[in-house]
């Protein structure tokens, strides 16, 4: 088999296209992957180890005025759970050099790695959602390049005529075609580089600064431009920027991101987008229908917060006995939508709760009991105005009666203003507020 295999082109080993692997051709550079794993050379996460093969391998892709470039792939940094070779991969690269578009490689000293997906072909691309953010990020709003991911190319490489993709979306009229999409980005810093709770906090709150001000009408830069809600807010999208000895909050991985304008359309494959343990309550329940909010993104990133200082006892040391009692919060990585509707549900509407918060995380604790608050009095006042509705109905009187809940905002208890107002200090301190906007508007609540 091997030998046959061996025998194929590249375009028709179905692995990844324009993939020139060494143990494609090479059988017996296998004999490393079948060593006990305190033999092996290579080295990265487990989760990585069947791609660490790929090492050293070259790959080819689209580049500028119809030529191709290649680069070297190194170590694997992510891959998500999913069909192997089918689910997102992230991998460190570097420039081979064969067709560099000039004399000297322009990409010889940053630190590149290549973002590997297979979406559907009619999703909007990352590059099109950072190309419209950074196309309004002038003047005084340049503070906002620094929060966001800095895509140097991407392509789209479709599968071939004949291909099993292709054979599918001939006999069945439903069938989602994909590409595979690549993006060579900088490579950023994880969470777990940050060093105190401090600089914790200020990524955190750049990340409010920058991405959710795409909802807020008046006031923030992203709603009132490219209008995007990102839909996947997770420990592993937030990244760290080092830049001039300042660290600055990134949220990275657009990819399941839509227009504001769209945020009714369903997402495709029919599958809640999001990372399980950090969706929103609302979205494990199977009477949910739509559409993604901005709380639910806020909820999102609370749920980031809330698992890292409780099952952290520094950012880059996870405990081994987390001591999270009901909530169960080390278990909410495996399990299934009812676990995590029940858990998530009580934690945002209990009158009740206090995280277990590890003792280097200390700080955090007032400001997640501030915004447990803000989330269980609008869950609140949203069950009175839906009843208030229901009642209204049945005594046939006019809907137009009712005042407006804002659903977004579960009524203002989670407007941008309010979120501000809890995040900017930490442990009596003021964070870093890198608008020229909102730093009027903070000066002008400390004058009141």
């Amino acid at each position: 088999m091997i030998k046959r295999l061996c025998a194929l082109p590249l375009e028709d080993l179905g692995f990844v296209p324009n993939l020139e692997a060494d143990f494609i051709k090479n059988p017996a550079s296998l004999l490393e992957a079948m060593k006990p794993p305190e033999q092996k050379t290579t080295t990265g996460p487990p989760s990585s180890e069947i791609f660490d093969l790929c090492q050293g391998s070259f790959f080819t892709f689209p580049y500028k005025n119809d030529q191709t470039r290649t680069v070297r792939l190194r170590r694997v940094i992510f891959r998500s759970n999913g069909i192997i070779g089918r689910g997102t991969m992230v991998i460190r690269v570097e420039c081979a050099c064969r067709n560099c578009p000039s004399k000297q490689c322009d990409w010889k000293k940053k630190k590149l790695v290549l973002k590997m997906s297979f979406p559907s072909k009619t999703r909007v691309s990352e590059r099109t959602f950072m190309d419209r953010c950074k196309e309004l990020a002038q003047g005084e709003h340049a503070w906002v390049s620094n929060h966001l991911p800095d895509l140097i190319w991407s392509f789209d490489i479709p599968f071939r005529d004949g291909s099993p993709q292709d054979n599918l979306g001939k006999t069945f009229k439903d069938y989602e075609m994909r590409v595979m999409r690549g993006v060579i980005l900088e490579e950023l810093k994880p969470l777990s580089s940050l060093k105190t709770a401090r600089e914790c906090a200020q990524v955190f709150y750049d990340i409010v600064q920058c991405e959710f001000s795409i909802y807020i009408k008046r006031h923030h830069w992203v709603w009132k431009y490219p209008k995007i809600l990102h839909r996947d807010i997770s420990q592993g999208n937030i990244m760290v920027r080092e830049k001039n000895g300042k660290k600055y909050g990134v949220l990275n991985d657009w990819d399941l991101a839509i227009w504001l304008d769209d945020k009714r359309d369903g997402p495709t494959s029919q599958f809640r987008t999001g990372t399980k343990p950090y969706m929103a309550h609302e979205q494990h329940s199977s009477k949910w229908k739509g559409p993604h909010r901005y709380r639910h993104d806020l909820e999102s990133i609370f749920y980031v917060m809330l698992l890292l200082v409780c099952l952290y006892s520094r950012p880059d040391e996870k405990l081994r006995r987390p001591r999270t009692e009901g909530d169960r919060y080390e278990e909410w990585h495996q399990s299934d939508d009812e676990f995590l509707y029940d858990k998530k549900h009580r934690t945002v509407h209990a009158d009740d709760w206090e995280p277990p918060v590890t003792t280097f995380f200390f700080g955090f604790l007032l400001w997640l009991s501030r915004l447990q608050d803000s989330f269980r009095f609008g869950f609140f006042d949203q069950g009175n105005f839906h009843r208030a509705v229901r009642n209204t109905a049945q005594l046939d009187r006019s809907h137009t009666q009712m005042n407006f809940f804002d659903e977004d905002t579960l009524g203002g208890h989670l407007s941008y203003e309010g979120i501000v107002s809890i995040v900017h200090v930490f442990e009596e301190e003021e964070l870093e507020t890198r608008g020229r906007e909102w730093q009027l508007h903070l000066e002008k609540l400390r004058r009141n």
